[in-house]
Parts: structure tokens; sequence; C-alpha cells
């Protein structure tokens, strides 16, 4: 590693986590169906968090939770994520479905046997955007685990030329998250059904936070 990136590795994160504190304090923040993680998290279990790729910069300011590891690429910004996210406690399993995926996959389903969340970008890491890949879907059905669809949305903002869009919030706005009630799979009902039927919570999860701003007369970024 050069020098240069060596310096943006160590010392980026540190930037970004101040960042995210401000664009945080300085939005007026709500945040909907808090209720169904603490339900879970209140009788002893853990979750699979769900959200888009294009919202991750914020989503760590809604978690409630006890501890989370979180499936993060394995690309040079996956490591400055990573390291972003050790600056709020978090963890962070590294690989995706183009590098790594299979030994992330494996430590995932590992913890999925520990006292500890996850956190999931499904349509991560190159996209097509808002669409679930096949990784959270087996994720569930192995572990067991209740997925919990997660949005922010925001007035104020900038949106990158990226795949996904990326959201930058602005500050001196209003953020909504929200959180979906939590999806279980079902052996019955196999695993494109649950994808279909997880896809259309998230989806509807998603409009819920942008219904929720709109009632302020406001629309999101």
């Amino acid at each position: 590693m050069g020098i240069k990136n060596h310096l943006l590795v160590s010392y980026a994160p540190i930037f970004a986590s101040l960042a995210i504190r401000f664009l945080y304090s300085t939005n007026r923040t709500e945040i909907l169906g808090g209720e169904y993680p603490q339900r879970l998290w209140d009788r002893g279990k853990k979750i699979i968090l769900s959200s888009w790729h294009d919202q991750l910069l914020m989503m760590i300011m809604a978690y409630r939770g006890e501890g989370a590891k979180i499936l993060i690429s394995s690309s040079r910004d996956g490591e400055l994520i990573a390291r972003t996210m050790g600056y709020f406690g978090q963890g962070a399993v590294r690989g995706s479905s183009s590098r790594g995926g299979r030994a992330a996959f494996k430590q995932l389903l590992a913890l999925g046997q520990e006292p500890v969340d996850l956190g999931f970008t499904p349509d991560g890491p190159l996209g097509p955007r808002h669409e679930l890949k096949e990784g959270i879907v087996q994720l569930a059905r192995l572990s067991g685990r209740p997925v919990v669809p997660l949005a922010f949305v925001c007035s104020r903002g900038h949106r990158f030329n990226s795949w996904d869009r990326f959201l930058v919030p602005y500050p001196f706005g209003r953020g909504v998250y929200s959180f979906g009630q939590p999806l279980y799979f079902d052996q019955q009902e196999g695993a494109d059904m649950f994808r279909q039927r997880l896809q259309n919570a998230m989806q509807e999860n998603q409009k819920l936070a942008e219904k929720h701003l709109e009632s302020y007369g406001l629309f999101a970024v």
C-alpha cells in the first residue's frame, strides 16, 4: 500500500464517522417501526437487518441493538466503510458476490449462531439497484433468523452518479428511518417466493418512509 492510500485508509474513516454524526445531529430525524426489532431483542433474538446499498451511509445511526456484523465488500472502498463502522463499535464481514463471497457467507452463517445482529445490503455490491440477490435469502433460510427491512429517506441531499445513486444527506433537513415487520423464511414456500416477499416488503417499507416525509410537505431526494 502506497503512502497516499495508507493515509486515506488511516484517516478518512475518522472524518467519515464525524461527518455521519454531524449530519445526523443537524437533521430532524424520526424512526418509524422501531418496535419491530426491539420486540425481538427483548426476547433475546438476533436479526438480519436488510437495507439498500444507496442508503448505507446513515444506517448505523438508526441501530439500537447491542452489536452487529455488517457484510462489506473486499474493495478499497469497502475497507474505508469497514473502518468507519468500527468507530461506531460495529464489526465487518468482508466479501461480496464478486469477491470473497463464499468465505464471507460461511462466516455470516457461523455468526448466525452467535449473539450478534447481521447487516446486509442485498442489492450490493454492483446492483441492479434495489433488486434482491440470493445471498440474503439463503442466509435467512439457513440461519432461521428474521429479516427486518430498514429504509432511510431525507428531504435534502446529494445523489452520486453511481449504479446505486448513493445518497449523502445535507445538513438541516428532515430524515426518516423506517423499520419493517420481520420476515421469516418458510420452508413450505421456497426461496423464490420468500425472495419476492422480501423484495415487496422492502419496497413497501421504502414507500412508507417517503409518505411520512411527504406528510410534512417534503419529498425524498
